[in-house]
């Protein structure tokens, strides 16, 4: 999993500068205090997440304003909105084309970076009328500490106690 950089994260808050600028609305605490916690993380938060944390910094933020923000963070381009059948929406700070893993233990949702799946051809798609223009793949399964609760539950069942 790629680890976020200060660089990205001064990158990120120069291009926020930029278009908020070109979209005439002040770049306002909140919308800078939001992507300094996106740009830093290497999870995929829900809005709910976010919020949370940034409220710690920002006591008088409203969950309104936090969804509104992520959702014109999309619109501009500068975070990925990664939804997926039957799951919240989670943010992305990462733009690029990449793939995911998702726990259906714990709900964390991981970076894939294995080559495979960007090498799949994008379909045609024709015939329904429709034009595809990017894609992102989405593997379900469990991560390492779910995989590790289960194995210890399921040895605690088999094994006889001692007694």
């Amino acid at each position: 999993m790629k680890k976020p950089s200060l660089k990205s994260s001064e990158d990120k808050l120069e291009r926020l500068k930029k278009l908020c600028k070109d979209q005439g609305v002040p770049l306002t605490v909140q919308r800078r205090v939001i992507l300094e916690n996106l740009a830093t993380r290497e999870d995929h938060p829900t809005a709910d997440l976010v919020f949370e944390e940034v409220g710690r910094r920002l006591p008088g933020l409203s969950r309104t304003t936090v969804y509104r923000v992520l959702e014109n963070f999309v619109k501009w381009g500068i975070v990925h909105k990664a939804s997926h059948l039957g799951s919240a929406a989670r943010y992305d700070p990462r733009t690029d084309r990449h793939h995911h893993l998702s726990c259906m233990g714990c709900e964390k949702v991981l970076d894939m970076e294995e080559g495979a799946a960007h090498r799949i051809e994008i379909p045609k798609g024709a015939s329904k009328g429709f034009e595809i223009l990017d894609y992102s793949v989405h593997f379900k399964g469990y991560c390492a500490d779910c995989l590790k609760r289960m194995r210890k539950s399921r040895d605690e069942r088999v094994s006889p106690r001692e007694g």
